[in-house]
C-alpha cells in the first residue's frame, strides 16, 4: 500500500505551536518585565477613556456618568460652530506651527554643532549645560524670563538703553508674543530634545567620515551627506509624533507666560478649556473639545505616516 502522505501545512502547525510555547517560555522574564508597563498603560490610559462619553451627555457630578442624559453630538456641534472656536485653535495651530519650524529644527542643528566641536570634554560640557534648564519647572522659567524682559530693570532694555533704545514692554506686545513663546521653549527644550540626536549620530559608522576625508570631503559635505542621511530615520519618527500633537499645545508654558493684554493671540484650546472647564464647571463641552483634539490628532497621524511612508520610506508602522 502506498503511504498516506500528510500535508506541508498539518507536518508544519504542530511545530509552529510548540515554537511559540518554548518561546514563551524562555521569554517570561521579559513578559514579566513589560507587565507593569503594560498595566500602568491600561489604568491610566485605557480604563480613563470610558470618561469620553461625559462628551456626549449633560454631565453633572451629582448624577455621574450613568444618571447624565445623553444629548448626542450636542457639545461638539457647539465647539465646532462657536466663533471662540476659531481663534483658540487659529492660536493653537499658530503656535505650534511655529513650534514646528523652529523648535523642532533647533535640536537638530544644535546636535550637529556640538558633535562637530573638536574638544570632547567642551563637547560633554556644553551638553550637560544645555540639559540644565528641561529640569526647571514652568515657573521658575517663566518668572526668570519676566525678569530678563521687564522694562523696569530687565537685561534686554538694559542692554537696548546702551543704544539709546526706549525700554520695550515685550510681554505685553502682542506681535511679540508668540516669538518669546516659542524662544522661550526652545532654550528650555533644545538639549534635552537632542539627546536622541546626539545617539543617533554616535552610532554613525566612523569608516565613513574617514573615507569621506581621505576623498577630500569637507566637514559641511560630511554633514550633508553622512551625518543628516543617518539622522533621517529618527527625525522622521520624532517629526510623525510632533504632527500628532499639532492640535495641541503645553498649558503651563502658555498660561503662565500669558497676561489679559495678549490674551487675543495667547489663548490657545489648552486655557480656554481650563477656563471653562475648571473655572466655569461646564465639563461636557471641555471632554468634547478634547475628544475633537484626539481625532484630529489622530487623522494627522495616519495622513503624516503614509505620506512620510510614501516620500522618504520611513513611517511608524
Amino acid at each position: 500500500m502506498d503511504a498516506i502522505v500528510e500535508p506541508a501545512t498539518k507536518r508544519k502547525r504542530p511545530n509552529a505551536r510548540r515554537k511559540r510555547r518554548v518561546n514563551m517560555k524562555t521569554q517570561f522574564s521579559l513578559f514579566l518585565l513589560l507587565a507593569p508597563t503594560l498595566l500602568l498603560v491600561v489604568v491610566f490610559k485605557y480604563i480613563p477613556m470610558y470618561g469620553v462619553s461625559i462628551a456626549f451627555q449633560d454631565f453633572s457630578p451629582f448624577r455621574g456618568i450613568t444618571g447624565s442624559p445623553w444629548v448626542g453630538m450636542k457639545h461638539v456641534i457647539h465647539f465646532l460652530t462657536d466663533e471662540t472656536f476659531w481663534r483658540v485653535m487659529g492660536n493653537t495651530l499658530i503656535l505650534n506651527f511655529y513650534d514646528l519650524i523652529f523648535g523642532f529644527t533647533a535640536p537638530i542643528i544644535f546636535a550637529i554643532l556640538a558633535n562637530e566641536l573638536v574638544s570632547t570634554t567642551f563637547k560633554r560640557i556644553t551638553q550637560t549645560i544645555s540639559y540644565l534648564p528641561h529640569f526647571l519647572s514652568w515657573v521658575v522659567v517663566s518668572g526668570f524670563f519676566y525678569q530678563v524682559l521687564s522694562p523696569d530693570g530687565g537685561l534686554l532694555n538694559a542692554m537696548l538703553g546702551w543704544f539709546g533704545i526706549e525700554p520695550v514692554f515685550f510681554m505685553t506686545e502682542k506681535e511679540l508674543f508668540r516669538g518669546i513663546v516659542v524662544s522661550v521653549g526652545i532654550w528650555k527644550e533644545v538639549g534635552w530634545s537632542a539627546i536622541l540626536y546626539f545617539a543617533v549620530i554616535a552610532g554613525i559608522d566612523s569608516s565613513l567620515y574617514e573615507a569621506a576625508k581621505v576623498d577630500g570631503a569637507s566637514r559641511l559635505r560630511q554633514i550633508w551627506h553622512i551625518t543628516l542621511p543617518g539622522m533621517v530615520p529618527m527625525i522622521v519618527l520624532l517629526l510623525l509624533l510632533r504632527l500628532s500633537n499639532l492640535f495641541e499645545i503645553g498649558f503651563e508654558r502658555i498660561f503662565l507666560l500669558q497676561n489679559p493684554l495678549v490674551i487675543e493671540v495667547s489663548d490657545v484650546i489648552s486655557t480656554y478649556v481650563y477656563r471653562i472647564g475648571l473655572q466655569n464647571s461646564q465639563y461636557s463641552l471641555t471632554t468634547a473639545i478634547g475628544f475633537v483634539q484626539s481625532v484630529l490628532g489622530f487623522l494627522m497621524l495616519i495622513t503624516a505616516n503614509r505620506v512620510s511612508k510614501k516620500l522618504v520610506g520611513v513611517g511608524l508602522y
